[in-house]
């Protein structure tokens, strides 16, 4: 039976990861897991999103808002932290000292096996454009993956229509639209993006601050 891949959302904006985008508290996972450390205790963990200044975490955990931890990673590392808020069975903890994001990527893929390595679900925007039939249209990128991508437009198709999306810089195989809500769509890739071409891609989109 094949592991199903984490959803963990890797934030590559400078800012909080939360308020979240539409239906992203809806997902149940699963998710990179971690442990909170305060004091002597300690709590295992799931890591929904992280960007360089924080996480939001999913777990039965006793902390408190104004409460310093830290929180060991999946690979590791373990940033020192406070507490920003406590609710439902998630926190929110904002980073002592901002963490490379791309860097804890890049340690993720390198922890998995070389023949199992595959990019996590990464937030960053990016202008793109979409063509399915004769219609070619604008959009914007909210998050990619080894298999699929998050887009926003003003026209976009229905669900189960094929697609291509064209993004400078970066070579994404066709997809279908698996999903559409409003202004918003999530398309499935009909091959897995490499973690090898995104990676040099997110370096360079986040270096032009695009």
């Amino acid at each position: 039976m094949t592991e199903a891949a984490s959803v963990t959302t890797f934030v590559m904006e400078n800012r909080l990861p939360w308020p979240e985008e539409t239906g992203a508290s809806d997902v149940d996972g699963p998710f990179d897991p971690g442990v909170i450390h305060d004091g002597a205790m300690r709590w295992k963990c799931a890591v929904r999103r992280i960007s360089a200044l924080g996480a939001s975490l999913r777990g039965d955990v006793a902390i408190a808002p104004g409460e310093a931890v830290s929180i060991e990673l999946a690979n590791g590392q373990r940033p020192a932290a406070t507490v920003d808020w406590v609710r439902g069975g998630e926190a929110g903890i904002i980073f002592k000292q901002p963490i490379d994001v791309l860097a804890l990527i890049n340690r993720q893929l390198i922890s998995q096996p070389a023949e199992r390595r595959a990019m996590p679900r990464v937030e960053l925007r990016a202008r793109v454009h979409l063509k399915w039939g004769a219609t070619l249209a604008p959009a914007m990128l909210r998050n990619i993956s080894a298999r699929g991508l998050q887009v926003e437009a003003e026209e976009l198709p229905a669900r189960g229509t094929f697609i291509s999306v064209f993004v400078e810089g970066l070579n994404v195989p066709p997809g279908e639209v698996v999903w559409q809500k409003g202004s918003l769509a999530g398309i499935e890739l009909l091959e897995d993006l490499s973690w090898s071409s995104i990676i040099p891609w997110i370096r360079e989109v986040t270096r032009l601050g695009r």
